[in-house]
C-alpha cells in the first residue's frame, strides 16, 4: 500500500518544481548556503503538495481513468491504493505543508496556498474548459517560480516569468496535442479534449515555441540583464531552448504509447543531454565568465 501511495504522488513529476530554483539561480545565489537551503525547503514542500494534488486529481479521476489504456493501471482506479487510504493521507499532508510552508516564510506559503486552492478548481472545473485548461497549468508554473522568489528573498525577473509562462503553455497544449494523437476515445478521458483539434493544437505550439526562443533571446540581450550579469554572452545559449522544444515535440508527435510527455522527457537521452548542457554553458557565463 506504501508503494501505491508513493506512486500515486508522482515523484517523477516533481521534475516540474525545479522552476522554484529558477529564481535561485538566475539570482547568482547558487553558491549562497542559506539561500540554498531555503530554495531545497521550498521545492520539497511543492513536491509534497503537488504529490497531494494528484492523489486529489485520481481520487476525482478514477471512473475517466478506468477508461485509458496506460492511466487504468494507476493505483487507485485499479483498487490498489484503497480511498480512504489516499483521502485520510490528504487530511494530514496538506495541513503540514501549509504549517511548514508559513514557517518558511509567509509569502511563501501564501504562493503555495494559491496553487494548491487553485488545483482544486483545475480538478473540479477548470481542467474540464478547453484552453482554460493550458492557461491553468501555466499559472502553476508562474506560482511556482514566484515561490521559490519569496523562499529566498529575491526578485523574479519579468522576463523570467514571461519566459516560464510562454514555455508552460507550449508545454500544456503539446500534452493536450499528445493525448488527442494518442487516443480515439481521448474526449472520454478529458472533457476538454472534445473542444480541441489537432490541426489547431499543432499551430498553437509552433507560435509558441518561436516566441518562447524570440523572448529568451531578448531576455539574453536586454539591457537589465547585460547590467545585472556584466556580460551579453547569454546570447550563446539560445540554441538549447531551440533544440530542447525541437526535441519536445517530436517526442509528443512519436511516442503516442506513453502516457504523459513529460515521462518520456525524463526517459529520453537527448532531451536530458540538452537540458544538462544549457545548464552548464549558463551556470558558466553567469558564475565563472
Amino acid at each position: 500500500m506504501i508503494v501505491a501511495l508513493i506512486k500515486t504522488l508522482r515523484p517523477r513529476q516533481w521534475v516540474k518544481n525545479v522552476f522554484v530554483a529558477v529564481p535561485l539561480f538566475f539570482a547568482l545565489r547558487l553558491f549562497d548556503g542559506v539561500a540554498l537551503a531555503r530554495t531545497a525547503v521550498g521545492v520539497a514542500l511543492f513536491c509534497l503538495i503537488s504529490g497531494c494534488v494528484y492523489v486529489l486529481n485520481d481520487l476525482v479521476d478514477a471512473p475517466q481513468d478506468r477508461l485509458h489504456p496506460q492511466k487504468r493501471s494507476r493505483p487507485i482506479a485499479s483498487g490498489a491504493l484503497p480511498v480512504g487510504v489516499a483521502r485520510t493521507f490528504l487530511v494530514i499532508a496538506v495541513p503540514v505543508c501549509a504549517a511548514a510552508a508559513f514557517l518558511l516564510s509567509p509569502q511563501y506559503a501564501a504562493v503555495l496556498s494559491t496553487y494548491f486552492v487553485l488545483n482544486i478548481a483545475y480538478t473540479f472545473r477548470l481542467k474540464k474548459i478547453a484552453y482554460l485548461d493550458v492557461l491553468s497549468i501555466a499559472t502553476f508554473f508562474i506560482l511556482r517560480v514566484l515561490a521559490g522568489a519569496f523562499a529566498t528573498g529575491v526578485t523574479a525577473s519579468h522576463w523570467v516569468l514571461a519566459c516560464t509562462f510562454l514555455l508552460a503553455m507550449f508545454l500544456g497544449f503539446g500534452k493536450r496535442a499528445h493525448e488527442l494523437a494518442g487516443s480515439a476515445q481521448a474526449d472520454q478521458q478529458r472533457a476538454a479534449l472534445a473542444s480541441y483539434r489537432l490541426s489547431s493544437l499543432r499551430v498553437i505550439m509552433f507560435v509558441l515555441a518561436a516566441l518562447v526562443v524570440v523572448v529568451y533571446g531578448l531576455y539574453t540581450q536586454s539591457a537589465s540583464t547585460v547590467a545585472t550579469f556584466g556580460t551579453d554572452a547569454l546570447i550563446w545559449t539560445v540554441p538549447f531552448p531551440l533544440l530542447g522544444i525541437a526535441r519536445f515535440t517530436h517526442l509528443t508527435t512519436t511516442r503516442h504509447e506513453a502516457e504523459s510527455p513529460t515521462e518520456e522527457m525524463l526517459r529520453d537521452p537527448l532531451f536530458l543531454a540538452i537540458c544538462v548542457a544549457y545548464l552548464a554553458v549558463t551556470g558558466g557565463i553567469l558564475y565563472w565568465a
